[in-house]
């Protein structure tokens, strides 16, 4: 945590009790998302944040930290990408939904949703594809912070060397395989995520190194255009020891984000406590005294939560982002 900036004791913070109410959010194409809102029960909001899941995983997942925000004084979103938990179809296989959608569609909407409630600073928390969706929607300019967690779209390459190989075989070819047969990706039956629409695993499994090559071509410069339309502050997280958000995998999605400040910020397991910590452990409520702690100074206040001292390394992407590895 930085020198100087650490927040109060939890007994000394103006922590308050939130409140969750479920939602409904209807996107730009009338499909309805479920999701829940947090807020600090009436009290004036610091800001609005929401909460992008990774693929795959529920919006309850992030329900924890949600309300942990919400206590610390923010109004926060969490919801279920369309085919996922909330707002999964009674039949997912020909529902026809694409990972895009997730973001020129779902995020877009849950962004217009919470944008209207009030005006104040809004902020997104995205985890993996979470942290690459923002830049998909049209009012992606709107964004006032980010920060990410293993941002990263799934480009085999990007993978941590030691596992390139199993991941590819398990998310390039058995998942497409099994797609092609039942109509959809039955992951949760194997114990790998939740089921999925086969638009949305098709695209994880054939994504390209550059994803706009995914869009048909009358599509693309308005693709990218809405990335550069971002000019938030970015603070990008990455754990040394998460197999799919590599640092590879972070610069490849965050280079997108061309007009936007970025720092990256490479943690090791042990400078918060633990052994191992990978792609989904941060959002686990044991970090609650440490990394979400730490997180607030960023969301609340714009501070960088690890140590300045720490070395810096221009990337090879843009001037303005810098990659800053954490020792302690």
């Amino acid at each position: 945590m930085a020198e100087g900036a650490d927040l109060p004791p939890a007994e000394e913070q103006d922590e308050r009790p939130a409140v969750n109410t479920p939602v409904e959010i209807r996107c730009s194409d009338g499909v309805m998302l479920g999701g829940h809102l947090w807020t600090s029960g009436g009290a004036k909001a610091h800001a609005s944040v929401i909460i992008n899941p990774a693929t795959g995983v529920l919006a309850r997942y992030y329900h924890r930290y949600a309300q942990f925000l919400a206590a610390h004084g923010f109004d926060v979103l969490t919801y279920d990408y369309r085919g996922i938990g909330l707002s999964r179809p009674a039949r997912l296989r020909g529902c026809g939904y694409r990972w895009r959608e997730w973001g020129e569609k779902d995020f877009d909407a849950a962004l217009r949703f919470i944008d209207g409630r009030a005006d104040q600073p809004l902020y997104i928390v995205g985890h993996s594809i979470g942290g690459f969706l923002p830049g998909l929607s049209k009012h992606a300019g709107r964004i006032d912070r980010m920060l990410t967690m293993g941002a990263q779209y799934a480009y085999w390459r990007d993978y941590a060397p030691a596992r390139r190989m199993q991941l590819l075989m398990k998310w390039h070819v058995a998942m497409p395989a099994l797609t092609a047969l039942f109509g959809y990706f039955p992951g949760k039956r194997l114990g790998w995520l939740e089921d999925l629409p086969a638009g949305v695993a098709h695209e994880w499994s054939f994504r390209r190194a550059r994803m706009e090559m995914s869009h048909p071509a009358a599509e693309r410069d308005e693709v990218l255009k809405r990335f550069a339309a971002v000019t938030a502050p970015i603070l990008a997280v990455a754990m040394s020891d998460d197999e799919l958000g590599t640092v590879a995998a972070i610069r490849r999605t965050l280079a997108y984000y061309r007009n936007a400040e970025i720092d990256e910020v490479l943690l090791q397991p042990a400078d918060l406590g633990f052994e191992a910590i990978g792609h989904f452990g941060l959002f686990h409520s044991r970090h609650c005294e440490g990394f979400w702690r730490d997180s607030v100074l960023w969301l609340r206040d714009g501070i960088h939560p690890w140590p300045a001292q720490a070395a810096l390394q221009k990337t090879s992407y843009s001037t303005k982002n810098r990659f800053l590895t954490f020792t302690s």
